[in-house]
């Protein structure tokens, strides 16, 4: 697209705060309340969702709602793959450092994916591929998430996908969860104690200035992954994740 004046440069705005919107509806709206949350008219809302469309960055369903469309699953996992490669070195030296392994995920949609890892040196280690999706509720980087979002937008994912447990430890009821991301965010820090897998702990902690809820985490058996353990990992997180943030900010 040329910008050739300041009502290209607007219509690039509006058409990015369209799809901002769609996504903090759930993914999919209908003209008047893309209208309604814009404050635009409706022929200028449905003349930017048309190009949305046109462009694959929208669809349109058969109720004549809109959803956010499929070239933009190509964008995130470019932009993801990008973010895990620039934060890798601090995955690695957290590894190196704490001897487990170190994990950087984000939400997506309703699911937190892995987007970069650096493994434990230990024989016994947790290994999550790189590109998985996993639930929110029961995993410490889903939780770390989770806990940068309204309480509402929390009980609407979880409408969503539901709350299946991983294990007999993990978190099945909403207010449950409420309340865990009340102490998250209190303490700053989230902690997936089994619930994701038996015998495994993981600690994690939000990464600001990220372009979705972002979380790093450091992971293993919890023979190893003691609370003392976290006494010690966590300012060694927190530095982590405030290096990656800087980053991140500098690049924007």
């Amino acid at each position: 697209m040329t910008m050739a004046n300041g009502s290209s440069v607007q219509s690039v705005d509006r058409a990015i705060d369209l799809l901002e919107i769609m996504t903090d509806l759930g993914g999919d709206a209908g003209l008047s309340e893309l209208a309604a949350a814009a404050e635009l008219p409706l022929p200028t809302i449905h003349r930017l969702m048309r190009t949305l469309v046109v462009r694959g960055y929208a669809r349109q369903l058969p109720s004549r709602r809109y959803t956010l469309g499929p070239r933009l699953i190509r964008l995130g996992e470019s932009a993801g793959r990008q973010l895990g490669a620039s934060a890798r070195p601090h995955l690695e030296r957290l590894a190196r450092e704490l001897g487990e392994t170190a994990n950087l995920a984000m939400i997506d949609r309703d699911m937190v994916v892995y987007v970069a890892q650096a493994a434990s040196s230990h024989s016994m280690r947790m290994f999550t591929e790189v590109g998985r999706r996993v639930y929110c509720h029961c995993t410490g980087v889903g939780k770390m998430v989770l806990s940068e979002l309204p309480d509402t937008t929390v009980r609407e994912i979880v409408g969503r996908v539901g709350m299946p447990p991983a294990t007999d430890l993990s978190i099945t009821n909403v207010d449950d969860l409420l309340a865990e991301m009340a102490k998250i965010r209190e303490q700053g820090y989230a902690v997936d104690d089994g619930e994701q897998e038996i015998g495994v702990r993981c600690f994690a902690v939000p990464v600001e200035g990220a372009p979705t809820p972002t979380a790093l985490s450091v992971s293993g058996p919890a023979a190893r992954v003691t609370y003392e353990f976290g006494e010690r990992a966590l300012p060694l997180l927190q530095d982590a994740a405030r290096a990656i943030s800087t980053e991140l900010l500098s690049a924007g």
